[in-house]
């Protein structure tokens, strides 16, 4: 059977870095609330002539040479960002063109921070299905351009950046063992749309808006739906938490993190944190933690590795994969 076997990896982050301290300035918090609530030191901000496209652009070069390819070897690009460069066309075509990639099909998505694992789970049946051979999976974000720069609770959050994956098609036999993703879990409900929204749209106020967020509604609902979906995937997949390498969550909150993989059983030391170096990045978040864990060598050829998230929607979902 056919399987999508990670072949490379990158990222791109905007040049510069805003700390807790500095943070301090701009709106009524301090670094030990920020820390204790939340896990962040610091998120990196997009600055004059960053876009979304331009660092998922930088993402999907590094991801190239990081597998030895060229654009010439990608016929699909799908794009996971909540923050496009416009309205239309979508981000996805921007960055293929970016790449001097004239061939192919490219297309966004958009789940919000669930993005990125809606992308590789889509990638994955396209690869299945014959329509591809090798997908530029990319999650990229500027939320500092839709924060609310005076809500205290919110914009401490949220960062800019971009990471990128590369699966190609590849030979399994169906087992577990096989390397490529493996199994997913997808799931929505819109009934909590009013929980972790954006107040605009060309649709309705014809603006851009900027978020908002109920968080302690959102915590509340975080924990339990992603341990559910994250439990449907290993039932699927035939194998237990033990089994397990790496757990590479959305990187949201510290302690929701810390919380999942409690109930889950699986060990602090099997989970990729990098909310502290870049903040929320929404889609951009796991593909910038995947970067670091595999570029660090602590992800390796033959692990086991979920991916999980969840974003305004609700969306939330998981991806097994073995590297």
């Amino acid at each position: 059977m056919i399987r999508s076997v990670v072949r490379g990896f990158g990222s791109a982050l905007p040049k510069r870095a805003m700390t807790n301290r500095e943070m301090e300035q701009v709106v009524d918090t301090s670094d030990d609330w920020i820390m204790q609530r939340t896990g962040i030191r610091q998120r990196y901000i997009a600055g004059e002539g960053e876009t979304t496209a331009s660092l998922g652009e930088q993402a999907a070069r590094a991801a190239l040479t990081n597998a030895g390819l060229t654009a010439d070897d990608i016929d699909l690009v799908i794009v996971a960002t909540s923050t496009p460069d416009n309205t239309f066309p979508a981000t996805a075509v921007n960055i293929q063109n970016r790449l001097g990639m004239h061939h192919g099909f490219a297309f966004d998505v958009q789940a919000v921070c669930s993005g990125f694992v809606y992308a590789v789970t889509t990638a994955d049946a396209y690869i299945r299905g014959g329509l591809a051979k090798r997908a530029l999976i990319i999650g990229a974000e500027t939320f500092s351009r839709i924060l609310d720069w005076t809500d205290r609770t919110t914009c401490v959050l949220f960062g800019d950046g971009a990471g990128a994956l590369i699966l190609e098609a590849g030979e399994g036999t169906g087992a577990s063992t096989d390397r490529g993703v493996l199994t997913a879990s997808l799931r929505s409900d819109g009934a909590h749309k009013d929980k972790l929204y954006v107040d605009g749209g060309p649709s309705t106020t014809g603006t851009v808006g900027v978020l908002h967020m109920a968080g302690r509604e959102v915590f509340k609902h975080a924990v339990g739906m992603i341990t559910d979906v994250i439990q449907a995937t290993f039932d699927a997949a035939g194998v237990r938490a033990d089994d397990l390498d790496w757990l590479v969550p959305h990187q949201a909150n510290r302690r929701i993190i810390d919380g999942s993989a409690k109930k889950l059983g699986i060990a602090p030391e099997k989970v990729v944190v990098t909310v502290d170096l870049h903040g929320n990045t929404s889609a951009a978040s796991i593909p910038l933690a995947l970067a670091v864990a595999a570029g660090d060598g602590r992800i390796k050829k033959g692990d086991l590795v979920m991916l999980e998230a969840m974003g305004g929607g609700f969306t939330w979902g998981a991806v097994l994969l073995r590297w």
